[in-house]
């Protein structure tokens, strides 16, 4: 009888497996698209629904690099900024155009499109340099870019091993819809870290950072919270403001200086207390001088004024 069961749910399986093949989603192969100039990555969901958001990342760090949001509009990456389109030609298009193309945007693209009730709908993008480049491309003349001058609204200092919080304050009157938070190691461009946003029906935070964590208020106002503050914390930080004036952004420069390491302002500590001891000592240098030429002044005046008997007695009494 038991084998008689066993035979039975075979059968039963056999008969269903081309029925939950066509259930489950396959999973697709990166497409391989080649770079050039307004070069297109296509992203665009296979079935109906409301659009929620659009996210574009570069694997394997998962870097965002743009995204897109039906009612807040759109955001960049510092890098991609000016550089990425979104094509939109139908409301389930995540599709972006690329220019400005370099070496430096081989890789693989993750496309991620939020839909409601559906659900997500992701694609990987694979970009290669299909020819091959020209031996001596690296010396063909050109100039290198010119690199990007920041300057720091709060320049901030940090002991290692400390515990440090970097707070995105918005301090612009409007409505904020978005913050986005980045970070920028020297010498290497602006990297996504956090963003925090409101979506409709609440606040959406969304954490791409490895070293501390991501806080997003319901004000929107997003903090880094640092815990064993370490060397390679150092560098800059941004925070972009999507309101209904614009866009606003502040700059924050973190400092971690090595142990045993003056800063500045400790340097100019020490100076100032140097200044200070040796101005100190030079007044009561001056002082000590002024009363003994003083007192000194004051024996000739009187010695002056002496009878000439008793001048004779005066110095008399000093040679005793």
């Amino acid at each position: 009888m038991e084998v008689v069961q066993k035979d039975y749910w075979y059968f039963v399986l056999l008969v269903f497996i081309p029925f939950l093949k066509v259930a489950i989603p396959q999973s697709q192969a990166a497409v391989t698209v080649r770079l050039e100039e307004g070069m297109v990555l296509d992203c665009l969901c296979p079935w109906g629904g409301n659009l929620s958001m659009v996210s574009w990342t570069k694997v394997p760090d998962k870097d965002p690099i743009a995204v897109f949001h039906p009612e807040f509009g759109m955001a960049f990456s510092y890098h991609y900024r000016e550089r990425i389109e979104f094509l939109r030609t139908t409301t389930m298009d995540g599709s972006i155009s690329m220019r400005n193309v370099t070496h430096q945007d081989i890789g693989q693209y993750h496309c991620s499109v939020q839909t409601f009730p559906q659900g997500p709908w992701t694609r990987n993008i694979q970009v290669e340099d299909l020819d091959e480049p020209p031996e001596e491309e690296e010396e063909d003349g050109t100039e290198p870019p010119t690199p990007e001058v920041i300057e720091a609204d709060t320049e901030l200092e940090a002991e290692q091993n400390s515990n440090l919080t970097l707070s995105c304050n918005h301090k612009h009157n409007g409505t904020v819809y978005q913050v986005i938070l980045e970070r920028m190691v020297h010498g290497h461009p602006w990297d996504i870290i956090g963003v925090c946003k409101k979506v409709e029906g609440g606040l959406v935070g969304e954490d791409y950072s490895d070293r501390g964590r991501i806080n997003c208020a319901d004000s929107l106002d997003v903090s880094l919270h640092l815990t064993g503050v370490a060397q390679e914390d150092g560098g800059f930080y941004r925070c972009t403001f999507n309101t209904d004036a614009g866009m606003r952004t502040t700059t924050m420069l973190l400092t971690v200086p090595l142990p045993g390491y003056f800063s500045l302002s400790t340097y100019m500590i020490y100076i100032y207390i140097g200044a200070g001891a040796a101005g100190l000592i030079l007044l009561i240098i001056i002082l000590i001088v002024a009363v003994r030429h003083r007192k000194k002044t004051r024996r000739e005046e009187y010695k002056v004024k002496l009878h000439p008997s008793q001048r004779q007695k005066w110095r008399q009494w000093q040679r005793e």
